[in-house]
């Protein structure tokens, strides 16, 4: 099983398109071969969950049989070609799932490994379907927490990105090992006491929490390619 993230920022006066591909997309994926399940994200500006979205910038998770079927998408997918003509910058992450926890409409894509030998770079995916009475809780909490974040041992970079804006939201960060973002996760008093609401409160709805062992990482986010010294063919 192979795991891609896609991140396409297009010209800003191509967000027609942008928007018009969130609706035409579905089909070829639907009917891609080796593809087991998709999404296809719009993202926030400030690099994890964000009630201001950037409308230049959109996204793709997908999970494949193989890489095989990833290289096939990426070689030769209307949808790249389609990146190609609208796009300024493209990044994208391969990954294999590590370990896994939760479901996303229902399902577990990412089924339920459990490697707990790997030591390098990891990322992480938190998602959750917000309920609607618990929505100004959640971002009431959201912005201290994403600040500490970005400020903290071990992180590499994030992205926050969405299914629909404000309640099905979800963080994809990289972090230089799994240790330093338990440090984060954990031992923040800030993070650890949104935790607990969240259970306390049920902000939830539905919630995945996955970890992921980075395999590829190709094209630049903002600028840079997160994992730059990490081979790309894996």
């Amino acid at each position: 099983m192979i795991v891609s993230l896609t991140i396409v920022r297009y010209k800003k006066a191509y967000i027609p398109f942008a928007l018009l591909a969130m609706a035409i997309h579905r089909l070829p994926l639907m009917l891609r071969k080796g593809c087991t399940f998709w999404k296809l994200l719009g993202t926030g500006r400030n690099g994890t969950f964000d009630l201001t979205p950037d409308w230049q910038q959109w996204g793709l998770l997908a999970v494949w049989n193989s890489r095989d079927h990833f290289d096939n998408f990426n070689n030769t997918s209307f949808i790249t070609r389609w990146w190609s003509l609208f796009e300024t910058e493209r990044w994208t992450l391969l990954c294999t799932p590590l370990q896994s926890h939760g479901k996303w409409d229902g399902r577990e894509p990412f089924g339920k490994p459990a490697d707990n030998t790997y030591s390098g770079p990891i990322a992480v995916l938190t998602r959750a379907t917000i309920r609607l009475s618990k929505l100004k809780r959640f971002w009431s909490h959201v912005d201290n927490v994403a600040r500490l974040m970005t400020t903290a041992r071990g992180f590499i970079a994030s992205i926050g990105i969405g299914e629909a804006p404000a309640y099905r939201q979800a963080t994809f960060s990289i972090w230089e090992t799994e240790e330093k973002m338990k440090a984060f996760s954990y031992g923040s008093p800030e993070h650890a006491e949104v935790i607990r609401k969240t259970r306390r409160e049920n902000w939830y709805s539905e919630e995945l929490f996955a970890r992921f062992k980075p395999i590829a990482s190709y094209g630049t986010l903002n600028g840079d390619n997160p994992l730059k010294n990490l081979s790309t063919t894996s």
